[in-house]
Order: C-alpha cells, then sequence, then structure tokens
C-alpha cells in the first residue's frame, strides 16, 4: 500500500535576489516564504534543512513510539529535535549530518532497554532510511 504525500515550491528571480514560497498537501504550510537569506545567512524565514529536520524528528518519535508499544510500554512524553548539518564540500553543498536529540519521559522503562529501543527506531523510520548521511541520536530517558 503505498501513500503519496507532496510538498511544492515556487521560485522567482536569482539565486540571491531570488524569492520563494513552499507550500504541503495538507495546507499545514500554504506558500510559506523561503529564499537565500533564510537559507545561508540567518534571516527569518523557512529553509529546506529545517523542513527536512521536523519531519525527521517527527517521523522518528512516530516510529519510536510504536516499538516502544510493541515492547509494551507507551511514553508519557517525549521531545525531539533533529539538527541537520548543510556543509560545502567538493564546490557543492550537501547535508552531513544529522544529530537526533530526545528527551523522554518512560514509564517502566529502564535505560537499557529505551536505548535498544531508540536506536531501533533512528535506523528504521522511514526518513533515517531515506538520507543518505551520518544520522547520530542522544537520548536521555527522564525519571
Amino acid at each position: 500500500m503505498a501513500i503519496n504525500r507532496s510538498g511544492s515550491a515556487e521560485w522567482s528571480g536569482g539565486l540571491k535576489d531570488g524569492k520563494g514560497t513552499i507550500s504541503t498537501q495538507s495546507g499545514a504550510l500554504n506558500a510559506h516564504p523561503y529564499g537565500f537569506a533564510s537559507r545561508f545567512e540567518g534571516v527569518k524565514g523557512t529553509n529546506p534543512e529545517e523542513l527536512i529536520g521536523a519531519a525527521h524528528a517527527g517521523c522518528f518519535t512516530m516510529a519510536l513510539s510504536m516499538i516502544l508499544g510493541e515492547a509494551g510500554l507507551t511514553a508519557e512524553k517525549m521531545d525531539t529535535k533533529a539538527v541537520v548539518t548543510l556543509d560545502q564540500v567538493d564546490g557543492g553543498f550537501a547535508i552531513t549530518a544529522v544529530a537526533l536529540t530526545l528527551t523522554a519521559r518512560i514509564p517502566d522503562a529502564d535505560d537499557e532497554t529505551f536505548q535498544d529501543l531508540a536506536a531501533k527506531a533512528k535506523a528504521n523510520c522511514p526518513v533515517s532510511k531515506l538520507l543518505q548521511t551520518e544520522i547520530t541520536l542522544s537520548a536521555t530517558l527522564e525519571e
């Protein structure tokens, strides 16, 4: 059963002076602005890397929720941040790493089980499988 979701982008102008918008099929983003300055110069607006980060954090956290359920555990709360690194390599740019940071409160979970299940989610979430880069995970189980 294939599930198709879509996102779209519109762009006008050159690389540095151009302006674009990003939209999602669901409407969660609707003509949201992005451009060179928001991607490379820290100006307000979105960029592809932060969208990939949000997608990866969401995918990983949902995958871990499923894996926890299979182990008879339920998270009270999980917070995941994904930092996506864009580096200049070989005269161009590439996403060279994603660092996932997870803080979770999971009643009845011990740290060894938690670490094993989190690693399994990192390896098996569909976004992790898509990204051809180093993906690290730092997971903290709160009491």
